[in-house]
């Protein structure tokens, strides 16, 4: 019977290229088809539908066909992925609704300064295969916290692991939920709240019934669709607009355009000095040190995200791993290298195609996302023509015509709009909506996933019920993955304003708390396990402080830990008058809204809580040093695990315990 599987298995491995070049030409064939369907008439919100369903249906169908009732192939598939399937899987794990769907949107609101994310999020793999990746692989952990607890020797250190797993995992998978429910409710006509929920179907089908396995083969045919969908508008814009197939070649064109159309849109008087910031000026919206904090928290970050680091488990071997991460930097870079081309193609079409028209004018596209409140004209939601033109006749001296300061446009909006800006067809429209639900759902699957296998497995299993029997620990995992997934659908629902936030946020968290411990438990021997502990503490508890209270409690900030004002990048003065703001009433509110006028503007050394990771991890690395200096080395057994950990060859240093 074992030999009948692993045979089984091992033509599905073989098979694999054609599977999904099979599926690949499948999809490609249903765009084409659609793309009939629209020019015969067909209404656009049919096509939508199509497009969503299908996609989610293929997810699906592979989730239900890999379903498994083992416990090594539920949390690890098997550790039979190939390097290059893994780093295909890899890439649509790590492409989040807010690579696919913010990435040019940060790019196209903040200019040269949202570079600091492409190149933050792009370098931390080189990190992962340089100091992580291939060590925990050779370890033979099913979870972080599984070798943080034989590394550190007991239970302590495992659950200090899942609690900062599970921070920085849920502030995130509330992001990607997020993501699912604005692509639905815009292409499905859904209300944003049943949205969410109806993306979370999708998640859970590919997830719960085959976990790590299921994940996998699913986000390899995720990618697929998701890489398609981002380059296809910017393909067919580029050779649009200057005859060639390749937006990276004609992105240095595009910049020349911007410019020249933001200095055509001064002298016309449909933009202000002080609403345009020049697309290529760097330090505009962060100073050099935010820039160059941003750029490091986002790169350490990648390197200790936990349903990151559970992707090079999966791989048969230490030297896959270490290949499967080459793999995923390449299917990275395939998006990242084209992010900045989308933003510039996509502002290029907003100064030419928005600013400038005539308010009687304005395309009916537009009022589908003013009616989500994600588009305003002259300060309100642009939900008809007849909406926007009372709200514009409301400002003195308005010309009649859409200027820069009357336009602003959600930054979530900008991926998933660009098509219907440029005129495209609705096809195109409907592909992208599919690649960002693709993208969305992928990066779920994989944080539900952590976040289930760290409660199931090392909670629950390592801790609480030892002799579970398998059926047990797969059921205890699906029901957790279950209830996580409900909580973060609700959390969602309420459409929380640090949504964008978030995201950096589960960085910051994950490099204070995760990378001190994981770097010097495989390159420093003599780290023991009261270092450890104290430095994971540390790190991750200055970083939490940081960061809530600079956004929940900034007046107890300032009156008790001495904070003050953050600074304008450009004029160098404080965003906020310190004196003023602390004699308001409000002034000591806690959780306020971000209306509040200390929220997000004060902190210690001018750095912004979206890099309280720059605090947490030095303090973590430093507390680790001292702490296991000051105590007895750990014993030449433990060594001894290091050293091998650290050797390519052999066999894992764990043993793992399957049935």
């Amino acid at each position: 019977m074992a030999t009948q599987a692993a045979t089984s298995s091992s033509d599905f491995i073989k098979n694999l290229g054609k599977m999904y070049g099979t599926y690949t030409g499948g999809f490609l064939a249903f765009i084409l088809f659609l793309a009939i369907l629209e020019q015969v008439g067909v209404p656009n919100r049919i096509l939508g539908y199509l497009f969503v369903f299908f996609t989610l249906a293929v997810y699906a169908i592979i989730g239900v066909m890999t379903r498994t009732a083992q416990v090594s192939e539920y949390y690890v598939a098997g550790r039979r992925v190939p390097a290059f399937y893994n780093g295909m899987a890899t890439g649509a794990d790590w492409m989040s609704a807010a690579s696919f769907v913010g990435m040019a949107g940060t790019l196209f609101l903040l200019g040269y300064d949202g570079l600091a994310w492409v190149l933050g999020w792009t370098g931390g793999f080189v990190l992962v295969s340089i100091l992580i990746g291939p060590y925990l692989r050779k370890f033979g952990a099913y979870t972080v916290p599984d070798f943080l607890s034989f590394r550190y020797g007991g239970n302590f250190a495992r659950f200090l692991g899942v609690i900062v797993l599970v921070a920085c995992s849920f502030t995130y998978v509330t992001a990607q939920i997020y993501g699912t429910g604005l692509i639905a409710s815009r292409f499905l006509g859904m209300q944003f709240e049943v949205a969410v929920f109806a993306g979370l179907v999708g998640i859970l089908l590919c997830a719960m019934l085959g976990g790590m396995r299921a994940v996998t083969w699913t986000q390899i045919a995720q990618y697929v669709v998701l890489i398609i969908a981002y380059l296809t508008p910017i393909v067919i814009l580029s050779i649009k607009k200057y005859g060639i197939p390749i937006p990276e070649l004609t992105y240095g064109q595009a910049i020349a355009d911007i410019t020249a159309r933001e200095q055509q849109m001064l002298a016309t008087g449909l933009a202000t000095a002080a609403a345009l910031k020049p697309h290529i000026q760097p330090f505009i919206n962060y100073s050099p040190l935010n820039f160059f904090a941003i750029i490091m928290c986002m790169m350490v970050g990648t390197a200790s995200l936990p349903h990151i680091l559970m992707r090079y488990f999966t791989t048969p071997s230490v030297r896959e791993a270490r290949q499967s991460v080459a793999w995923s930097l390449l299917f990275i870079f395939l998006l990242y290298f084209s992010a900045p081309a989308y933003a510039a193609f996509s502002k290029l079409e907003v100064y030419t195609n928005i600013i400038g028209r005539d308010l009687s004018a304005i395309r009916p596209w537009l009022f589908t996302w003013g009616e989500l409140g994600l588009i305003q004209i002259c300060g309100k939601n642009a939900t008809n023509i007849d909406a926007i033109i009372a709200a514009c006749k409301a400002v003195a001296g308005h010309p009649g015509v859409v200027r820069l300061q009357d336009f602003v446009i959600n930054t979530d909006v900008i991926v998933l709009s660009t098509p219907e800006i440029a005129g495209l067809p609705y096809v195109i429209s409907g592909l992208v909506a599919a690649g960002g639900l693709a993208a969305a759902l992928s990066t779920a699957d994989g944080l539900l996933l952590a976040i289930a296998n760290a409660l199931s497995h090392d909670i629950y299993y390592k801790m609480i019920d030892p002799n579970a029997p398998t059926m047990r620990r797969l059921t205890v995992a699906r029901a957790l993955l279950v209830g996580v997934a409900v909580i973060a659908a609700a959390t969602a629902a309420t459409k929380p304003a640090d949504i964008l936030a978030m995201v950096g946020w589960a960085f910051s968290l994950a490099m204070a708390g995760n990378f001190p411990a994981l770097v010097m438990g495989v390159w420093w021997k003599r780290t023991t396990a009261a270092g450890a502990i104290c430095g994971i503490i540390a790190g991750f508890g200055l970083c939490l402080f940081y960061l809530v209270t600079t956004r929940y409690f900034p007046g107890a900030g300032v009156k008790y830990f001495g904070m003050t004002s953050l600074t304008n990048p450009l004029t160098g003065a404080p965003l906020v008058d310190i004196a003023k703001a602390m004699a308001l009433p409000n002034a000591m509110e806690s959780f306020p809204t971000l209306a509040h006028p200390l929220a997000n503007k004060v902190g210690w050394f001018d750095l912004t809580n979206i890099a309280c990771g720059l605090l947490g991890a030095p303090l973590g690395f430093l507390v680790i040093y001292i702490v296991s200096k000051l105590g007895r080395e750990p014993s030449r057994e433990m060594q001894a695990y290091v050293d091998d950990i650290r050797r390519p060859r052999g066999r894992t240093v764990l043993e793992e315990k399957t049935t």
